[in-house]
């Protein structure tokens, strides 16, 4: 049975809170680890970046995903997802003044069920 759009919106707003609090956590978790959190939600018209890190010249793309297990969380990361995240990080790096000594790392926040947060570094490569 088709769901109502009242149990639709319901669902999304459901989403949407394990979304924030997912990030919120991720932050805390990398903030704990030495990194600084320079953007959340970072929107450009390429794509949204879930949490943008930096520690000394190395900048992390962050990529949230609350998931059952660590490899679910790393597959929903699809190479879609990585084209459109790179290309925002693309974006947000050149206009950075110091953009020409910054590193650019892809990582992964994993958000498992009743675990600490998984820090995944290097998930990816970019476009070279």
């Amino acid at each position: 049975m088709p769901a109502t759009r009242a149990e639709a919106s319901q669902r999304r707003q459901k989403a949407y809170r394990k979304g924030h609090w997912g990030e919120w956590l991720a932050a805390l978790a990398l903030t704990l680890k030495g990194y600084r959190i320079v953007a959340r939600r970072h929107r450009t018209p390429l794509g949204e970046i879930d949490l943008i890190a930096r520690r000394g010249d190395i900048v992390a793309i962050v990529e949230v995903k609350a998931r059952r297990t660590l490899e679910q969380a790393m597959d929903a990361v699809a190479y879609g997802s990585q084209r459109r995240i790179d290309g925002a990080a693309t974006l947000w790096l050149s206009r950075q003044k110091d953009y020409a000594r910054l590193t650019l790392r892809y990582d992964l926040v994993a958000i498992l069920p009743w675990r600490w947060p998984v820090h995944v570094e290097n998930l990816y490569t970019g476009r070279d």
